[in-house]
Formats: C-alpha cells, sequence, structure tokens
C-alpha cells in the first residue's frame, strides 16, 4: 500500500469533462494496492495522513494537518505507483491488485477519511482522470505500509 500525499491550493479531477472531485485548499492523495495488501493497514494508513504536519501555520512553519486546516482531500486511485520501472524500459505491473479487490479498499479508503472528519472529494476508480492542480510548496510526501519502509531501508 503506498500514498503520495501533497499539499494543493486547489485541485480538481474530471472524467470525460466533467469535474468528479474539486478542493480548493488541501491535500491531494494518489492510492495504489499492491496484490498482498488488505484493508488491515488502511485505517492506520488514513490516521497517519489525516494527522501528518504538513501544513504550515501561522509561522509558515510545517506543523498543522489537515484535521487543522481546510479539511479537504482529494482522493485519487492510481495502481502505476504499484509499477516496477527497474525491469527494462517499460513499467510492469505484476505487483499492482487486481482491480476488483483495489476497488474495494479505495472505497473503504474513502469512507475512512470521511470517518475521519474530512471533506474527501474523489476520482472515479478506474477511469481516465485528469488531474489540475496547484502544488503548494511544492510539498510531497511518500507514506507507505510496512513492507514499503523495508524496501526503502533495504
Amino acid at each position: 500500500m503506498l500514498a503520495v500525499v501533497q499539499r494543493a491550493k486547489e485541485a480538481s479531477c474530471s472524467v470525460d469533462g466533467s469535474i468528479t472531485g474539486k478542493i480548493d485548499d488541501g491535500i491531494i492523495v494518489y492510492l495504489s494496492f499492491e496484490k498482498d495488501d488488505d484493508e488491515s493497514f488502511l485505517p492506520r494508513l488514513v490516521e497517519k495522513i489525516s494527522k501528518l504536519r504538513m501544513l504550515e501555520d501561522e509561522n509558515g512553519k510545517m506543523n498543522r494537518s489537515i484535521l487543522d486546516k481546510s479539511r479537504e482531500v482529494l482522493l485519487i486511485s492510481q495502481f502505476t505507483l504499484a509499477g516496477d520501472v527497474w525491469s527494462g524500459n517499460r513499467p510492469g505491473f505484476d505487483r499492482a491488485m487486481e482491480s476488483s479487490r483495489a476497488k474495494i479498499l479505495y472505497e473503504k479508503a474513502i469512507m475512512l477519511f470521511k470517518e475521519a472528519g474530512l471533506i474527501t472529494e474523489c476520482g472515479i476508480f478506474g477511469a481516465d482522470m485528469k488531474i489540475t492542480y496547484t502544488n503548494c510548496g511544492p510539498c510531497t510526501f511518500i507514506v507507505g505500509d510496512e513492507k514499503w519502509k523495508i524496501k526503502r531501508k533495504s
């Protein structure tokens, strides 16, 4: 399980020319699932992202979480984060979770962000989405599960 989290002044997702999700000031979360992921880590991931102090306070320091500020999240499913780019020049997606299971976990993530009290806007799972945003900072973090942390240390 892997998420890329970015601060954004504004962000929107559209599919076939129609906006499916839009935030004015908050964070974008790109979320990916791998074959061996299950929903047991999802609550921890959502809690970590929700409480991550990546937003500026009144002194310009990264000292506020999305829970402290606008409470707006644009959640986008992005299976390409599970891609392997090191075995040749064409990305391989053997590690990516099959679509039907990943969709269930994505929908669970939406529910968990909402239960955390966040205004949660979304893309459409599996759709060809167009994401438009102004990255603030830029400020981008990668948040992963335990196996991702182990891979990163090796």
